[in-house]
Formats: C-alpha cells, structure tokens, sequence
C-alpha cells in the first residue's frame, strides 16, 4: 500500500491557523477606510474629519479617506454609513446636528441614532459664545432674563438655519430660564453674525473661533459661554451655569461612529487608533486652534453620550414645538 505524504496538508494547516490568528488580533483595517463627511467640504466638521483621518493614516495598513455626502441637515451622508457593511471600512463623522437633533425635526426621516450606529468614539467639543451688538443693554444673562420677561417675544435672536446648534442653544435657553424670545433664521452663521454686528438682531450663539475676534474689536459683546467651564480660548466670559442658569450646556460636538452591529473587536481597534491619533501633539494644536476642546472616549462612552443629548434635544423639540415639515 502506497503511503500518503501528509506534509502539504500538515502545512495548510498551519497557514491556516496562522492566519485566523492574526485575523483575530489584527482584523481591521483590510482595506481604505471612508470618512463620510455629511456637510460640505472646507467647512468647520470637513476639518475637524481631514485632520483626523491624515493623522489616524500615519499608523494604518490602508489610508483613511474622507467623502463628502451632503443634504438633508447631514441626513444623507448619515443614512449612507447606516446602510454600508458593518465592518469597520465606512465610518461617520458624526456631530450635535446629524446626531441629536436632524433625526428629530423631520417626522418623515426620524431614527434613533443608538438603532443604527455604535459609537467609536468622541473627538472632543466647541462651545458658544452668546453675543450681542455693543448697545444692547444687558451686558449680564440675568440682565437680559429680566428685559426679555418685561419684554415677551420682543428680543430677538439669530441663527444659522433651524435645528443648527446656535438655535437649539437658543431654544434651550428660552426653555431653562422661562423666557420668550423670537428666532429669525438665516442661511448660514456668517449672514446671521453680520446682521448682529449691525444691530438688526440682537443676539445670537455663535462659534467661539467666529466670534472671538469681533469680540475682542470691539464689534460684539460677549454676554456668557455655553460650556459646563470656562474656555481656555476666553477665559474671561463666564459659562451661563455661572450666570445662574443651572445645568445650561450647549457645544458642537465630534463622533465619530460605525454601522450598528460592526464587531466589537474592529470597534476596539478602531477606538484605540482614534485616542493614538488625539494623543498626537501636532493633531492636538491643529484641533485646538480650530476651537476645539479635545474629549477622548471608549466606545461605551461615546454610545452613552450620543443616547443622553439625543434625549435632551428631543425634550427641547417637542417643548419648543420645531420642526422643518
């Protein structure tokens, strides 16, 4: 009876479980990772996403690239990462607006962000700053609280578009303090931060890095700043919880998240290459200067976090009755 030589399969074998090995330890990435982006390019979440992704590349077998899909308040280029493959290689760079508050304006497009994504991880916030034109009488929160409840509806305050995070700051000010004020909306921050350097709104919360230096001009005054603390950007406006209006917190924050149900184990790897590239001194400098406080996270933190302002926007919503049906 002619014998078998065994060592061609003793030697597949091998390769085998050599290779499951290191597919358990190492399974991510095994191919170009995209960074959807869900505004348009050049912007302040374009930025914010192209510097992480160049950073997160540095360490990684496969770039990470970032893809702009724009409309709907971000709700295009969230619903695309939903629906992709959940492993690891489509990302959202998610943020307030695509989170927390786009999926609930609009009947028609709502979801639960906890439904369909898992976290990654936070990138980190940046906070507002409520300003107003140097003549506008209340240079305190407590002084404008007592001139907009003497006067109701009369103040009025502007914004970038409704659900953007300068008017859900807005509504949510109104709602904590028992004050009626009345929103005018425009078609982007800047439009809206000119007409209150030139006195046809009174207020509005807008971008720490857009309103500082008309602050410091002299072209605005800044009344408080809607962080938990005080910004190191500007540490001398007081946070509104200081002014008394407890529990006051409002930021554009930074997520970045996968499809539900990608495997915990490529969620890991993909956490810990986030917190490397945070850890980075030049990424951290680049991100600062672009007002951004940085706020590292586990995926489990993140996902908590995502839950707990969609939560509280959703309360802001349905209390202030906005919607963009």
């Amino acid at each position: 009876m002619k014998k078998r030589n065994l060592f061609p399969l003793f030697f597949l074998c091998c390769v085998a479980a050599f290779s499951t090995n290191v597919n358990a330890a190492d399974p991510w990435p095994l191919k170009i990772v995209t960074l959807v982006v869900p505004f348009a390019p050049g912007g302040g979440v374009d930025n914010v996403a192209r510097a992480v992704a160049a950073q997160m590349s540095e360490s990684l077998p496969f770039p990470m690239v970032v893809e702009n899909r724009v409309g709907a308040g971000g709700l295009v280029g969230a619903r695309s990462v939903a629906q992709s493959a959940p492993d690891g290689h489509t990302l959202l760079m998610g943020t307030q607006t695509t989170l927390a508050v786009a999926p609930l304006l609009s009947k028609a497009a709502a979801f639960n962000p906890i439904n369909v994504f898992s976290g990654v991880g936070q990138l980190g916030y940046s906070p507002m700053v409520l300003v107003a034109h140097p003549s506008f009488p209340a240079k305190t929160i407590s002084e404008l609280i007592s001139r907009a409840k003497s006067q109701p509806g009369q103040i009025n305050y502007a914004s970038g578009g409704i659900g953007t995070t300068p008017h859900m700051a807005g509504a949510l000010l109104e709602l904590s303090t028992g004050i009626q004020m009345t929103h005018v909306a425009y078609k982007g921050e800047q439009p809206a931060l000119t007409d209150v350097m030139g006195n046809q709104v009174q207020l509005m919360f807008s971008n720490l890095p857009a309103a500082m230096p008309l602050v410091r001009g002299g072209k605005l005054q800044a009344l408080a700043i809607s962080s938990t603390q005080r910004s190191p950007t500007a540490p001398e406006i007081p946070t509104l919880m200081e002014s008394g209006v407890f529990g006051f917190e409002a930021a554009t924050w930074f997520a970045i998240v996968t499809p539900k149900d990608t495997p915990k184990a490529i969620v890991d790897k993909m956490n810990a290459e986030l917190i490397k590239a945070l850890d980075n001194l030049k990424l951290k400098q680049k991100l600062e200067m672009q007002g951004l406080s940085l706020q590292k996270s586990s995926p489990s933190q993140a996902d908590k976090y995502i839950a707990s302002e969609f939560d509280k926007w959703a309360r802001v919503i349905k209390a202030s009755n906005i919607s963009t049906d």
